[in-house]
């Protein structure tokens, strides 16, 4: 997501800031900025777009100082633009922060702060932090950081600054990564390791709620409620290259693996403090509104698309209102029926998908009230859609989408409450069961990620093969279909995904000896019916493996060669655990064929041409 790198010693601060940030642009960003004690005091250069545009500010003005933070950031709270970009400050500009996460309390201290005095300037939740820190401030940057933090909820890793103590350089993590980076007579932070690559090897991790005090010559570590702690100083041996990638040989495995994070990061300020209500801040969609709608349209593209399936039933189960699925590039030319009732929900990982665009204004144009589900607050369909829910996924390096994907799921699954609790179709109980269930996931993606080698067994099996099919029923069938899109994008296996039961009117007859076929079987309603198909593939030769629940991988064992088993969760948030398998099956089948996994021919990650 955004980058944050931060330096005190006495080399160019602007030049150790800059080059920094320059090896976190592989992350993805809006905008710039730096602040660097100056002879003048605490400076501030910032600028929206790419770093040279930063650069071209400083060319006539440059911050010469010997302690300063920078940030290149990811826009969530505003859009991109110089006034929201960090560094940010209070008021009195004596005091300077940057900041990744979420700060889920935000709009409320901001409350809190406005009716104190307190004046703002941008639309960022991380304004506030800055100001929090002034307020509190007596003396002692460190204590001041302790206060105000005690106060925010959230994800955060903090840079932070003042004018009264230039002498310190104080960071902050809590669910949120940052580094120390250990030199000589100098010392640095960093959300990433590539950021001081060029400067040590030397560094401390720290741990959620821990933060550091640098100096020149020292870093003090503690508990954010000021126990002092001793930490083993790591020595990191990777390359530039492997840095950036976090030791992950690809981006796409490292995005795989960053899924718990997006799955954390897009729930978080979305789910109140008691755990059992969904909240959608700064949705235009009133109450009202909601309650009128009587059809809803998802409309998208590619792995937006088959998230939609799977959304757009969840918001049929939940909220019982019909749902129609359209891919986009065909939306606007079977004229949809839209009336100011329907909502139309486009779904676009980079927000600028030129079909989507085109169905989301084709939507407005018939008077339907358009929610963008989009990755890139900044971007076209964000701006022209009269709502938006952004996943918080950060940026996705490789072409074949994964943690985007699921990110929607979850997006989702959270409109789909928030709706059902305001037209009321399910009890206040019902929307706690499925929350408690959503903030479970995270946890048991990771115990997946674990133990892949059965999966990774497999993939070398099917990359021998050119054909493949995958079935399913239900909201399997949903996510059977992103995994046989992922499979062809990075290995080109040519493969295909079936609803489970429509293979006997045709389909058969392309079932031979020792053709794979993966089975998701993971809906109980439909568990039986699943194991007839699996049995009519089997009987015909096929080799089969199956993905389902741990308690059925002994049953199904008896019907199929092969089964991976999945944790329990309830079945409508399956599809966020299934997907997971089938993502590494197509990572690892196309690692075993040679394939450059993050970089599949004749693809583009923004399909911006229709």
């Amino acid at each position: 997501m955004c980058g944050i790198v931060g330096y005190i010693g006495k080399r160019d601060t602007q030049t150790v800031l800059l080059e920094g940030l320059k090896k976190l642009e592989y992350r993805g960003y809006d905008s710039a900025g730096i602040a660097v004690f100056t002879k003048e005091g605490l400076q501030i250069a910032k600028s929206i777009g790419r770093l040279a545009n930063l650069e071209s500010k400083l060319e006539g003005a440059p911050l010469v100082g010997t302690a300063g933070i920078g940030h290149t950031r990811w826009a969530t709270h505003g859009k991109p633009s110089d006034v929201n970009s960090h560094p940010h400050t209070d008021h009195s500009q004596k005091f300077s922060v940057v900041h990744n996460g979420i700060v889920e309390n935000y709009l409320e201290l901001k409350e809190e702060l406005i009716g104190q005095g307190y004046e703002f300037v941008s639309e960022t939740d991380t304004e506030v932090i800055s100001h929090l820190v002034a307020r509190e401030y007596e003396g002692d940057i460190v204590k001041a950081v302790q206060k105000a933090i005690s106060y925010m909820r959230g994800a955060f890793a903090l840079g932070v600054l003042t004018e009264y103590e230039p002498n310190k350089l104080v960071a902050v993590r809590q669910a949120s990564p940052l580094i120390i980076g250990l030199g000589e007579g100098e010392n640095f932070i960093g959300s990433d390791i590539p950021a001081i690559l060029n400067y040590t090897r030397n560094v401390y991790i720290l741990n959620d709620g821990e933060m550091a005090v640098l100096t020149e010559d020292a870093v003090e570590l503690m508990t954010i409620e000021g126990n002092f702690i001793s930490r083993e100083m790591i020595s990191v041996d990777w390359d530039a290259v492997t840095a950036e990638k976090g030791g992950f040989d690809h981006f796409m495995l490292k995005e795989i693996h960053e899924q718990p994070k997006a799955y954390r990061d897009t729930m978080l300020g979305r789910i109140d403090a008691s755990g059992r209500k969904v909240v959608l801040p700064g949705l235009k969609l009133t109450d009202d509104k909601i309650r009128s709608i009587n059809s809803i349209h998802v409309v998208a593209c590619g792995t937006a698309y088959h998230a939609g399936l799977v959304g757009g039933t969840a918001i049929e189960q939940l909220v019982r209102v019909p749902v129609a699925f359209d891919v986009a590039s065909e939306y606007r030319y079977r004229s949809p029926l839209i009336t100011p009732e329907t909502l139309v929900i486009v779904v676009s990982q980079s927000g600028e998908t030129a079909d989507t665009l085109a169905a989301l204004r084709e939507a407005q144009a018939n008077g339907a009230h358009v929610l963008a589900v989009t990755n890139v607050v900044g971007s076209s369909i964000a701006r022209d859609a009269d709502d938006v829910i952004a996943t918080l996924a950060g940026p996705e390096i490789a072409v074949a989408s994964t943690k985007a994907y699921t990110s929607q799921l979850i997006a989702f699954y959270l409109l789909a409450l928030y709706m059902a609790q305001v037209r009321g179709t399910k009890s206040p109980e019902e929307v706690a069961h499925v929350i408690a269930a959503m903030q479970s996931l995270p946890e048991q993606v990771e115990s997946m990620l674990a133990n892949t080698d059965a999966i990774k067994t497999y993939a070398e099996q099917i990359a021998k093969h050119e054909h493949l099919f995958f079935i399913g029923r239900g909201l399997d069938y949903a996510v059977v279909q992103e995994g046989s899109l992922k499979l062809k994008e990075i290995s080109y296996i040519h493969s295909e995904a079936y609803a489970a039961g429509e293979l006997k009117h045709g389909t058969l007859a392309l079932i031979e000896e020792g053709i794979p076929v993966i089975a998701l079987a993971t809906q109980d309603s439909v568990l039986e019916k699943t194991v007839s198909n699996i049995k009519e593939v089997k009987a015909r030769g096929a080799d089969v493996m199956a993905i389902t629940h741990e308690e059925h991988v002994a049953g199904l064992l008896r019907s199929v060669d092969q089964a991976f088993a999945i944790p329990q969760t309830l079945p409508l948030l399956t599809p966020a655990l299934s997907v997971v398998p089938l993502q590494l099956l197509a990572y690892y089948a196309s690692l075993e064929r040679g394939n450059d996994v993050d970089k599949p021919r004749n693809l583009a990650k923004s399909v911006t041409v229709e």
